[in-house]
Order: structure tokens, then C-alpha cells, then sequence
């Protein structure tokens, strides 16, 4: 059975261009998505100290998109000018919209634009440009109410009392109980721990509910 095509295209998601639909006359051959989290070292005497767990990164999403307007001799960068319209500063957000890059049901990513290096490569005898290729950056956006929205934590909903052992952080603790090593923030404000990296064995901490 014939499927029609769909165009991968972008979508303006907030700012004075809000809705308005950016098409990439042509789909990418191919794109490419960084996914990574930060680790810090843990203070200790061993030599190899375990990771700490910091965060998680936003995705990355690269691709190189083409365009060529060869065929109605039309000037290319009025496809071109639509990318860059993503890196300006909008008036009405005082930064630069985000955005989503769309291509059927293949991928939909929420983003905003953080690098366009675009090439021109062909021209009519006046100097318009009808061919361009653009490397296109995307960074993950996603709203704090969301991302909120998003993570379950899960804990008792009684005070539990953790007995410290060796190697045992507050990150680590608040992984294990609440599901999240940011809440390494709640066990030390409950238990009025000043140095979150000085934890004695035998310590008894209080790990209040969420």
C-alpha cells in the first residue's frame, strides 16, 4: 500500500510567531540524538571513588536539512530566514522561542535552536541563492511545570530513620528512598546537616515524607 509523504517541518511553540509552521522542503537523510547525565566524583579516600549521580541532560537532536529552490528560481533563504528566526530574540519573551521539529509519527521534539551553520551553494547569475544546506542544533525543552508534572516520587507516609553506613551519601539515600538524588536537599534540611558530604557511620537520619 502507498503512503504519501510527510515533510518534516517546525512548529514556532511560544513568542509573537507562535503556531507559525516552518517547512523543510525537503525530509533529512538522517539525524542524530545525544542523550547524557553529569557525575561528580564523590569526596573520598579511595582511589576510585564511585560516581555521584548530578543530573540528567537535555536531549540533543542534530541534523543537516537542505534546501533548493532551484526549480522556481525563487530566493532559498525564505526557508533559510525561517531557521534563523528561532535563534533571534523575540520582544515578547526576551529570548528566542522554543519550538518542536516534527516529522510524522517518526519523532516530535520539543526545542529550542542553539546552532544553524548554514552553506550556500548555488546562485543565479544576479547572486540570489537557490541551494542551501543548514546543521541545525536542537536542545530539549521542556517547561518546569511539566518536567514537575512528569516525575513520580514515591515514599512512605510515615517518618523512616536511616542508619548511616560506609560509603552511604545523601544523594545516594535519597535515590534509594524517594526515587529522586535531589531530595538529598530534604534529608539534610530535616536531619540540619551543614556539609552534605560528611556523613558518619552510625548516624541515625530522619527521612521525612514528601
Amino acid at each position: 500500500m502507498n503512503k504519501s509523504l510527510e515533510k518534516a517541518h517546525i512548529i514556532v511553540l511560544n513568542g509573537k510567531n507562535e503556531g507559525t509552521k516552518i517547512e523543510c522542503r525537503f525530509n533529512p537523510t538522517e539525524y542524530r540524538i545525544q542523550r547524557s547525565v553529569t557525575y561528580s566524583e564523590n569526596a573520598s579516600k579511595l582511589d576510585s571513588p564511585e560516581p555521584q549521580f548530578n543530573k540528567s541532560n537535555p536531549d540533543i537532536l542534530t541534523m543537516e536539512l537542505f534546501f533548493d529552490t532551484t526549480d522556481d528560481e525563487s530566493d532559498v533563504r525564505k526557508y533559510t530566514d525561517g531557521i534563523d528566526s528561532l535563534l533571534e530574540i523575540d520582544g515578547e519573551l526576551h529570548a528566542p522561542p522554543a519550538c518542536r521539529f516534527v516529522w510524522g509519527g517518526g519523532i516530535d521534539f520539543p526545542a529550542v535552536v542553539t546552532n544553524a551553520d548554514k552553506r550556500f551553494t548555488r546562485f543565479l547569475p544576479n547572486g540570489i541563492p537557490v541551494r542551501a544546506r543548514a546543521n541545525v542544533t536542537f536542545r530539549e525543552y521542556k517547561t518546569a511545570s511539566y518536567q514537575k508534572s512528569s516525575i513520580k516520587h514515591e515514599s512512605t507516609d510515615k517518618m523512616k530513620v536511616w542508619t548511616v553506613t560506609e560509603g552511604d551519601t545523601l544523594w545516594l539515600i535519597g535515590q534509594e528512598e524517594y526515587g529522586d538524588p535531589s531530595h538529598w536537599r530534604t534529608i539534610a534540611e530535616a536531619n540540619d546537616i551543614e556539609n552534605p558530604r560528611s556523613l558518619e557511620p552510625g548516624t541515625k537520619l530522619a527521612l521525612p515524607p514528601l
